[in-house]
């Protein structure tokens, strides 16, 4: 399994980003997948999750109403629409693809992760 993350770059405060993280592999629907984020000097996030179907979405408190995540299964991509972004939203953003089982939130719940792309929020 394979997971290529893009979309990041600079962008000032309150602009907006979509991130795409493509998965290769024939078992893409099977897993619910997530997004994370590390600052410099900080632990890497909990951001963003999805179930397998689409039909169940979670969310950080730090980006609810703002972030939407949403997947194509038939594609085998799964994307983050970041809208109002914020100077605190700066990081390296990660898709990854969570384990049979497990908390989306907890890191360790996944088991695949794609290389990061680096979104900059300037004020």
């Amino acid at each position: 399994v394979q997971l290529q993350a893009y979309g990041g770059g600079l962008v000032q405060a309150g602009g907006s980003l979509r991130l795409s993280c493509a998965a290769s592999g024939r078992t893409f629907s099977s897993y619910g997948m997530g997004w994370f984020r590390q600052a410099p000097g900080k632990e890497r996030e909990f951001v963003s999750g999805i179930s397998w179907s689409g039909g169940s979405t979670y969310y950080a408190d730090s980006v609810k109403g703002r972030f939407t995540i949403s997947r194509d299964n038939a594609k085998n991509t799964v994307a983050l629409q970041m809208n109002t972004l914020k100077p605190e939203d700066t990081a390296v953003y990660y898709c990854a693809r969570r384990r049979a089982s497990g908390d989306y939130t907890n890191v360790y719940a996944y088991d695949y992760w794609g290389q990061g792309t680096l979104v900059t929020v300037s004020s």
